[in-house]
């Protein structure tokens, strides 16, 4: 491919409601939407995030779209890919290994062990790393000190990779990653470490966005993979910038629901990128909509359009969510088998009264011939306006302000309360002038509010904010809500007992 010499193509954000164990697809939909643009004859290109194992063995199986509407090669994506995870997990656990290091061999710069944060990573889910006491077995073994493992989606050399723009910031970043306080209470950052250039080293390639393609030929750059509980649940700047500089049309999507992934794509990665969205697609399901309206998910599967029509009010609070960023929306209601007429006939047209282009989307069973009608619905929107996006917030406001005003106006919290560790972690922000850096709220994906069982629309209720770490190097705080957890665990039944290999090669999902 070669670089568009003149101008630079429009950017699609593909979201969602809130997601529900029934899925969504909206990876499947945004590889369709570029297929079904390419179908109509325009160039388009797409820049998705890079699957975790942890997630893949888990509960979500492959993430590289379904049926009709994938990339390939899907198991090489799934499977390590191009090593990209591998190459930051080892980056983090070499600063991880030298900080411990630097502790045992006499702590010269006078760290307190107590305030290091900084978690070794896996790309795996293990509750059972979560809480680990390292250092144990002797003198010799290092100076024992609590400790975790955070999985490698969450990781901040991962964000830093993520919002980059090249291998001079990469470094900068790495060096500011913050790593805790001195007995004196000065900061330690990664650089008084002395391994940031060697982290580095590790991310020569990894920096590099991956190319690949769809089912029907559209281009794909597939780079970087942060959750977007847990993290900000974006592509790389640098993968998103090549495809809006290559194609007329770049899709691009963030993790999870609206509230979470699209948030921190317009007030993180846009802001630090320079990115100028022209239009969000909010991919909806009958099914999950039922399940906000209230039907478990062992009874989606009969027709219920009056629980489709309970679930509704979710889906609003995302179209009013996107009109807070000031771009126009389309929506995609990603057809599944069950689906009646009557029960897509009900989100069509609450649409329609809400002034909203709806489209029912077949991807998964027809590609992009499936998608041709949301691709119109798209590009007619996005060219009648000239809506550029606005922040919900300024970054030089109070931390506790910004937290409030996502809270607030995102999640349609009453209140947000902060425990005594997050006024201590506000403290130590305001000493080292972080004050100015953007959130990055680690939520439950599966409510609007924190507390995962609150289904639809919750209203009333209160975010409590557990603690606030700093993300110096990535150029974001992080105010962890509820019960959420920098390391998953596995489902009961997780993903893996359905794997398998012959002896071709050939692997069964």
């Amino acid at each position: 491919m070669r670089r568009r010499s003149k101008g630079q193509g429009r950017l699609i954000l593909v979201s969602a409601m809130t997601p529900t164990p029934a899925g969504e697809g909206k990876t499947t939909t945004s590889i369709g939407l570029a297929q079904g643009l390419a179908r109509l004859g325009l160039k388009s290109c797409i820049a998705l995030r890079e699957p975790s194992l942890g997630p893949i063995f888990g509960m979500k199986g492959g993430a590289t779209g379904g049926g009709y509407s994938q990339l390939l090669p899907a198991e090489d994506i799934n499977l390590h890919f191009t090593g990209d995870l591998h190459a930051i997990t080892s980056a983090h656990n070499l600063l991880a290994a030298a900080i411990d290091n630097h502790i045992y061999w006499g702590n010269r710069s006078g760290l307190d062990p107590r305030t290091v944060r900084f978690h070794r990573v896996l790309d795996m889910n293990d509750r059972a790393l979560r809480n680990i006491i390292i250092g144990l077995g002797g003198r010799t073994q290092g100076v024992p000190r609590e400790s975790g493992f955070d999985i490698t989606a969450a990781s901040e050399v991962m964000a830093i990779l993520a919002l980059t723009e090249g291998r001079e910031d990469l470094k900068e970043r790495l060096s500011r990653i913050f790593v805790g306080l001195t007995y004196d209470g000065d900061q330690v950052t990664a650089g008084s470490m002395g391994v940031s250039g060697a982290m580095g080293v590790l991310l020569k390639h990894a920096i590099r966005p991956n190319l690949v393609q769809t089912l029907e030929g559209v281009p794909a750059f597939v780079h970087a993979g942060p959750f977007a509980n847990i993290a900000h649940g974006c592509n790389s700047i640098i993968a998103t910038k090549m495809a809006v500089g290559l194609a007329d049309w770049a899709i691009t999507e963030a993790g999870f629901g609206f509230d979470l992934g699209a948030e921190k794509f317009f007030d993180i990665k846009c802001r630090h990128g320079g990115l100028d969205p022209a239009i969000v697609v909010l991919v909806a399901t009958c099914r999950a909509l039922k399940m906000h309206g209230g039907k478990k998910k062992k009874d989606l599967d009969p027709p219920d359009p009056d629980a489709v029509e309970r679930g509704l009010p979710n889906l609003e609070k995302h179209l009013e969510n996107i009109g807070k960023f000031g771009l126009p929306a389309v929506v995609c209601v990603n057809r599944f088998p069950s689906d009646t007429p009557e029960e897509l006939e009900v989100v069509t047209r609450r649409c329609g009264q809400l002034g909203v282009p709806a489209s029912v989307g077949e991807g998964f069973l027809r590609g992009g011939a499936g998608m041709t009608d949301l691709a119109e619905k798209v590009v007619a929107s996005a060219t009648a306006s000239d809506a550029h996006f606005k922040p919900l917030y300024d970054w030089s406001w109070p931390v506790e302000k910004k937290i409030q005003t996502v809270a607030k106006e995102i999640y349609g919290a009453e209140f947000v309360d902060f425990s005594p560790q997050a006024r201590k972690d506000l403290a130590t922000i305001r000493k080292f002038d972080y004050c100015s850096l953007p959130v990055c709220i680690a939520k439950t994906q599966n409510s609007l509010s924190d507390n995962p069982e609150l289904l639809g629309r919750p209203k009333d209720f209160v975010v409590t904010v557990r603690e606030i770490q700093i993300a110096a190097g990535a150029g974001f705080v992080i105010p962890i809500t509820g019960e959420i957890l920098r390391m998953p665990g596995l489902p009961a039944e997780p993903a893996a007992l359905r794997m398998d290999i012959d002896r071709m090669g050939n692997i069964t999902w």
